[in-house]
């Protein structure tokens, strides 16, 4: 009830906003959005990749269209709540991680199957193509998707050390996605998912034994003082990645004036993918060197290992493509497209 109170008020606001719009000429319209995600400011999203990119816009419209940020849940609710509050005018711009709503968006699932993700450079631009091609319609109608992308390697991070399959086991590791904790339940450990911003706390009062992420994050959380022992796969292709998107609400983007929405558009898709995804790569390095400086244990697992843990995980990809079935999606389709657009950007 409270919702939809709510969007009601938004979207008479927003009607009262376009009233006095009505004599005014599209080309001196001023416009302000609100961005909510759920990192810290000096992340690497918020300080690399939102920032610079809402400066662009800012620039590219003489400072008529400007997006504001709102760091760290600043405006309330859970970062699991976020995809709905664009859809709901909460906030008229969110980043979030697909997986965090799971279930509602199975296709941009596909580009967390275990070792699917192979350059996340390539594999940004083959998400952010399909979401072009297929995904804007059939998943993700109710907002516009201004990008889409996915971070870098993904790393296992332990109190204690991993450096074979079975020293999963019953270890408590935390998972981001859906799709990621049925992945770290096959290989033996007892996943729980919970978004990032709560691994320090759960890793402290010993909630979890480790968790996985990416390089790039972990100096936002000061995850190499909580966990000592960090395990890598070597090879081309990743343990797994997570789906990451900028969405806006669909009603806010729709009564942009023409100019602006061009902007925006110009700023936004590919550009924002590529931008995001170098971006978090090029932090990984970083944050692995702040593990090394402290005297944390790095492990690479082997090619033969990691085959180990290839064939561990085949169980995870069977269950998806029997889920997508059962909602009359076509995976296998969906992975054979993943896979050659992921190619062809390799190759580029």
């Amino acid at each position: 009830m409270k919702r939809s109170i709510f969007k009601g008020l938004t979207l008479g606001c927003a009607a009262l906003v376009a009233a006095g719009f009505a004599g005014i000429p599209a080309s001196a319209q001023e416009v302000t959005l609100r961005l909510h995600q759920f990192l810290p400011p000096q992340a690497t999203v918020p300080a690399r990749i939102l920032r610079p990119w809402a400066d662009s816009i800012a620039e590219a419209t003489d400072g008529r269209l400007v997006i504001e940020q709102f760091d760290a849940m600043a405006l309330g609710g859970r970062p699991p709540e976020l995809m709905d509050q664009a859809i709901d005018g909460i906030a008229d711009i969110v980043m979030t991680v697909v997986g965090y709503t799971p279930g509602r968006f199975p296709r941009s699932e596909v580009f967390e199957l275990p070792f699917m993700m192979t350059d996340p450079i390539a594999t940004s631009l083959a998400f952010q193509q399909m979401v072009e091609e297929d995904f804007q319609s059939s998943e993700y109608g109710d907002v516009v998707v201004l990008g889409a992308w996915v971070h870098g390697p993904g790393v296992i991070h332990t109190r204690e050390g991993v450096s074979s399959l079975e020293d999963m086991e019953g270890l408590k590791l935390r998972g981001p996605t859906r799709i990621i904790i049925d992945m770290l339940s096959e290989l033996g450990a007892e996943p729980v998912g919970m978004p990032l911003p709560a691994i320090p706390e759960a890793l402290t009062r010993g909630v979890i034994d480790g968790t996985v992420i990416p390089w790039e994050v972990t100096p936002a959380i000061r995850l190499s003082e909580l966990v000592t022992y960090h395990t890598e796969f070597s090879g081309d292709e990743a343990l797994y990645t997570a789906t990451i998107v900028t969405v806006m609400n669909r009603d806010v983007y729709d009564s942009l004036p023409e100019d602006l929405r061009a902007a925006l558009d110009a700023a936004s898709g590919e550009a924002l993918s590529r931008l995001a995804a170098t971006e978090m790569l090029a932090a990984d390095a970083p944050g692995r060197a702040i593990a090394e400086n402290a005297g944390n244990t790095i492990t690479i697992l082997d090619e033969a290992e990691v085959a180990r843990w290839k064939e561990a995980a085949l169980p995870v990809l069977e269950r998806w493509l029997a889920e997508m079935e059962g909602q009359g999606i076509d995976g296998q389709a969906l992975i054979d497209r993943a896979r050659a657009l992921i190619a062809e950007n390799s190759a580029m």
